[in-house]
């Protein structure tokens, strides 16, 4: 899958990496792709809520190196 922009988000604790990721997406255009890392082990929980809350569509979640994961987050 490829995506528009990418946010690395590692080393944030929550609810930083859903927060910066918001901010990003507010700039982008609908239907563009967000990638996001994280390694906070919240963020799991926290981008499917997220984008259920927003509208958005959570593409899919991608194990990189534990506990380091990509979301792929489709604008609404």
């Amino acid at each position: 899958m490829e995506w528009d922009q990418e946010l690395d988000a590692a080393g944030l604790l929550c609810p930083l990496p859903v927060l910066k990721a918001r901010k990003r997406l507010q700039s982008m255009g609908s239907g563009e792709v967000l990638r996001v890392l994280a390694d906070d082990p919240a963020a799991q929980i926290d981008f499917p809520h997220f984008c259920h809350e927003q509208g958005h569509r959570l593409i899919a979640t991608t194990e990189i190196a534990p506990p380091l994961r990509a979301f792929l987050v489709q604008k609404a």
